[in-house]
């Protein structure tokens, strides 16, 4: 093992991440409403193997075995988010005392063994009855969601103090808003855009409830990102790589530090100002996070492309560059992620960067001797936290690394045909299996010197 968690420093922070649509199941028990990807995930043809989370991975039933499994692996951190509709089954209004009631179990469960709580609040799985109202195309939305942050955070405040507002804006706005492929399904920039925007209004403000109810609380959001690599060196690819770094990485950081959206590189954006921003909005965008999550995957490598509508930029993919690659077919760099770290740190606003993700998905199979033994996700591991570690030893701000997933789950999209966890799952039976990862990192996080 080419370094150990001493190398990191005592203060270094190694936690695990699941979210709640994709592990809880118990979809329309004790007055849970239902949410986009309920109905999303309803739809013929949506999923890629016909599936739904229903059932899920059941940790609303099991989620006392799942916590051990995650103090058994060695992590300090327990990142888990709660479902909104399951607190407010309208999205907005009554609130359903079951639901409050399980977090409690969860959150005191957490202590009980001595993982640190980290809750999101909204990881993609917004009331179906606020989408009814236009969704995160809706100014209403903005109000609903500040709502809902401070029930939690008055909730659940006196026993945790980190918090992360959003998970991956730009993926739930792109995949679900613009290209149509996650829930709610919904396609074009008429979407696109006015959900960027509310989406920047909501970071923000259930931000400053959670400070204004909470002054000392831990408070972050998490954003996807790539590093961009332009195919060539030439002017048009540059210009690519630029355009496509202002969307995809750029898009919802620099409102957040007070700068604005990136409308100098990506000049489209400047829409969002003319139809859909209020004179007001502006000095709203800005909060001035503890922490910022990194959540970073594979490195992008594009080329200018005239005939792609809006962006110009084409993806050259990974399998045509004949790189290594997961289960899913993303490029195993971890330099990107060191990249994007470097990226990041660099901005004059960010205080504090944790690794809020990151996981690989391979086609694991259970072995005739009971184990799973995932090499290939373990080598991934090695290689991308080793990134960090550089990252850490040159000064960048990263405080932390949280694994996703503890269990095989509901991957959105693919269904269960994608697995991410640490812990194998028998989705007929719900058994669990350490896979060699998880030894890897019990390892890692539990041994001596």
């Amino acid at each position: 093992m080419p370094f150990s968690r001493k190398d990191f420093g005592d203060d270094f922070l190694w936690g695990v991440t699941i979210s709640a649509f994709q592990n809880e199941g118990a979809f329309s028990d004790d007055g849970k409403g239902p949410s986009i990807w309920d109905t999303f995930s309803a739809r013929k043809g949506k999923i890629k193997d016909r599936s739904h989370a229903q059932v899920a991975t059941d940790f609303y039933n099991r989620f006392l075995q799942d916590i051990l499994l995650a103090k058994i692996l060695g992590f300090s951190v327990f990142r888990f988010s709660i479902a909104w509709s399951r607190i407010l089954p309208k999205g907005t209004g009554e609130i359903n005392p079951h639901g409050i009631a399980f977090y409690h179990r969860v959150i005191d469960a957490c202590l009980e063994v001595g993982l640190e709580p980290y809750i999101t609040l909204y990881h993609w799985d917004l009331p179906q009855a606020l989408e009814q109202k236009g969704g995160w195309c809706h100014r209403g939305v903005v109000f609903a969601f500040e709502e809902y942050a401070r029930i939690c955070i008055r909730e659940y405040g006196a026993k945790v103090r980190n918090w992360i507002i959003l998970n991956e804006p730009f993926g739930y706005t792109a995949l679900g808003y613009m290209l149509g492929v996650h829930a709610p399904g919904k396609f074009g920039l008429s979407y696109f855009l006015p959900a960027v925007h509310h989406t920047v209004l909501a970071q923000s403000g259930a931000a400053r409830i959670i400070r204004e109810e909470m002054p000392d609380a831990n408070i972050g959001t998490t954003f996807s990102c790539s590093q961009i690599i332009p195919y060539t060196n030439n002017e048009k690819d540059l210009y690519a790589a630029r355009r496509a770094d202002a969307l995809f990485n750029r898009l919802f950081i620099e409102p957040s530090l007070g700068l604005g959206y990136p409308v100098d590189d990506f000049p489209l954006l400047k829409k969002i100002g003319k139809r859909y921003a209020l004179w007001r909005d502006w000095e709203k965008l800005a909060f001035d996070f503890d922490f910022i999550g990194i959540q970073n995957y594979f490195p992008l490598v594009v080329r200018y492309n005239a005939f792609m509508p809006y962006l110009g930029v084409s993806e050259v993919k990974a399998k045509d560059r004949k790189v290594p690659v997961t289960g899913l077919g993303w490029e195993i760099n971890g330099n990107g992620l060191y990249e994007i770290l470097k990226q990041f740190g660099a901005y004059k606003g960010v205080k504090k960067l944790i690794v809020t993700e990151g996981g690989a998905s391979f086609p694991d199979v259970l072995q005739n001797d009971g184990c799973v033994h995932d090499t290939e996700r373990i080598s991934y591991f090695q290689e991308y936290i080793g990134a960090v570690l550089k990252a850490r030893q040159e000064g960048i701000p990263v405080d932390g690394y949280f694994a996703w997933t503890l269990t095989d789950n509901f991957e959105w999209a693919e269904g269960y045909r994608a697995r991410f966890g640490l812990v194998y799952v028998n989705f007929e039976t719900q058994q669990r299996i350490i896979k060699d990862s998880g030894y890897w990192f019990k390892e890692m996080l539990t041994r001596e010197g």
